[in-house]
């Protein structure tokens, strides 16, 4: 299996600097690997870099998924504008939580409307869910249309296990594609995922898996 073509690099760290990108960026492109993810204020120069050879992945609202919905669909379209082909956006699962349901619902259902045609994964933060919020998180993207559930941003206490992406998987039936993301760092780790159900891996440790 060719698992590169299953991988978003994530260029996240909060110290990255320009010539990370360019490192990095270049790096990903000698081994095929599928796309990058990157902070807004980086897709414009990320996308210069790719010159077409990968895709290039914005995050919105990223790490917590506390943003207004207005800010976060102004992130997407902002990030969209600057040449971003897919969307990792963080769901406001603090609001979920708390039993705001209509007000998840009308984030997800704006974003999902005002972003057709490219490929949105919605990032749950399984890690901080219990089941019943994760299945219910499930339904409410599935609601807006948008193509992926995402276990997390990688930076929370937990990342993918085993167990989040079969109960996603399972969830979905067929409606959403699975990212497993967080604390992936080996080869044995990212095929295990896939063999799970998940078609996409996010790792900052995209080089190490390569190798």
């Amino acid at each position: 299996m060719d698992i590169a073509r299953f991988i978003d690099h994530s260029i996240l760290k909060p110290q990255t600097t320009e010539k990370d990108l360019e490192e990095q960026i270049k790096r990903c492109i000698e081994l095929k690997v599928y796309a990058v993810c990157v902070h807004p204020y980086w897709v414009k120069r990320a996308v210069e870099l790719a010159g077409g050879k990968l895709v290039v992945c914005a995050v919105v609202s990223f790490p917590f998924g506390m943003d207004t919905k207005e800010q976060k669909l102004f992130q997407c379209l902002e990030s969209l504008e600057r040449g971003a082909k897919e969307l990792d956006i963080v769901m406001n699962f603090s609001a979920l939580k708390s039993g705001h349901l209509p007000y998840v619902r009308e984030e997800l259902l704006a974003i999902g409307r005002n972003t057709e045609g490219f490929v949105r994964k919605v990032i749950i933060e399984a890690g901080y869910l219990n089941e019943e919020e994760k299945k219910l998180a499930v339904e409410l993207i599935a609601e807006s249309g948008m193509e992926f559930v995402k276990t997390s941003t990688g930076f929370s206490f937990s990342g993918a296990t085993e167990e989040d992406v079969k109960l996603l998987y399972s969830a979905s039936k067929g409606r959403l594609k699975i990212k497993a993301s967080g604390g992936i760092r080996t080869k044995e780790q990212a095929l295990r995922f896939l063999s799970l159900g998940a078609e996409r891996i996010g790792t900052s440790a995209t080089f190490d898996i390569l190798s």
